[in-house]
Parts: C-alpha cells; sequence; structure tokens
C-alpha cells in the first residue's frame, strides 16, 4: 500500500528536508541567476522553476500568493514577477532553465552541474521547404530529323 507517500524524488532525505532543500536551491537560483549544484537536484527543481516562472509571467495576485507559498520569500518573488512584467520570458513557453554538466565532483564523484536561468530570446527555427524531384521527360529529336528529310525532298 502506498499510504503517505508522495510523488517525486526524496533526494536521499526526508520529505521535509527534500522540500526546504528544494525551496533553498530554487531562491538561490532566482537571486544569483546561476548555482552550481549536483545533477539529480537540478533536475528536480526544474518543474519547480517553471511553475514560479510561468505564475509570474501571468502576473496577478493569485499567481503571486501561490509563488510566496511556495518559495517563503517575498522578496524573491517581487524580484521575478518584475523580471516577467519587464518581458524577459515574454517569448518563451517553458524551457526557463539551462543545466551544463561540469563533471564529477572530487569527494564522491557525484555529477556537478552549473544550472542557470535562460535569458536570451528565443530565435524561431528556419521552416523546412521541401524539394520535389521531378523526373525529366525523354528528349525527343525530331528536329535533327527534320532538316535531313528535307533535304531528301528537295533532291
Amino acid at each position: 500500500m502506498r499510504h503517505n507517500k508522495k510523488k517525486g524524488m526524496k533526494l536521499g532525505t526526508d520529505a521535509s528536508h527534500t522540500k526546504a532543500m528544494k525551496r533553498s536551491l530554487v531562491c538561490a537560483l532566482f537571486t544569483n541567476d546561476r548555482i552550481k549544484t549536483i545533477d539529480v537536484r537540478a533536475k528536480a527543481i526544474r518543474s519547480d522553476v517553471d511553475k514560479v516562472i510561468t505564475w509570474a509571467k501571468k502576473g496577478d495576485i493569485h499567481s503571486r500568493r501561490l509563488a510566496i507559498a511556495k518559495l517563503n520569500d517575498k522578496e524573491v518573488v517581487r524580484e521575478v514577477f518584475e523580471k516577467a512584467a519587464q518581458g524577459m520570458w515574454a517569448d518563451r513557453n517553458g524551457g526557463y532553465t539551462r543545466i551544463m554538466k561540469l563533471g564529477p565532483r572530487k569527494g564522491d564523484a557525484a555529477e556537478m552541474v552549473l544550472m542557470e536561468l535562460v535569458t536570451e530570446p528565443v530565435t524561431p527555427k528556419a521552416k523546412k521547404t521541401t524539394v520535389i524531384k521531378v523526373e525529366a521527360a525523354p528528349v525527343v529529336e525530331e528536329a535533327a530529323e527534320a532538316p535531313a528529310a528535307e533535304e531528301n525532298a528537295a533532291e
């Protein structure tokens, strides 16, 4: 039975510590725009960061209250909502974070990553143009035979 089990990764700790750690990492990411952490933790907070930015793009009071409940820091929420109001992620529909692998940590060989907020504008992909191959029709050489026929008629 799955009584009192929550979805998501535990990250090697109990549920309350995991929740506090994720909250702290998300606040650090919004404060510094870039954090260095292990790969599993970065992947675990990716969805939380996307939710907060989506709420910030919405910009209403309910979204602000949801973000404050998620992060427990009104100043960080205010900064994120100001960035969103200025149009930082206006043209982007998701994918607000970038994870770059740095290699294993020296002590325990945990995979270290650099996680940062994406601030560049979206460049749309060029649409593919399909090239239709048309086979050439066989060339008829009637024009070359016609002068020969005229010469034969003239003789």
